[in-house]
């Protein structure tokens, strides 16, 4: 597979789903954070649903939702799934195979170096 097969085209349209227990502090986060990649990184290209369990605890089967919050990356295919808070920018964007907003170019290849 070609790196260029491996890219996801800008103009796909993203669709994620965080699933929430409440307004607890982790929740918020979440979603804050959630929103602030999504206009970075994906600006006008995403749907952001956000499944509150406490409310609806019979949806978590659907996408076997086992830690809150969790993010599903149900489009572009393949599902992905990120549990926590989504602080983490980079680690975040890795898991979804978002290429940054500011990334030079289409070669931008994210690599975990321990020294």
């Amino acid at each position: 597979m070609s790196k260029r097969k491996a890219q996801q085209p800008e103009n796909d349209r993203w669709q994620l789903r965080l699933y929430v227990a409440g307004q607890t502090p982790k929740s918020i986060a979440a979603m804050s954070n959630l929103k602030r990649l999504c206009e970075t990184h994906l600006a006008g290209r995403y749907e952001i649903e956000v499944i509150d369990l406490l409310t609806n605890p019979k949806l978590a089967a659907g996408d076997q939702i086992l830690a809150i919050p969790t993010l599903v990356r149900t489009l572009p295919a393949p599902v992905k799934k990120i549990i926590g808070d989504l602080s983490d920018e980079v680690r975040t964007l890795v898991g979804l195979d978002v290429r940054p907003a500011f990334a030079p170019d289409a070669s931008w290849n994210p690599k975990v170096i321990a020294l």
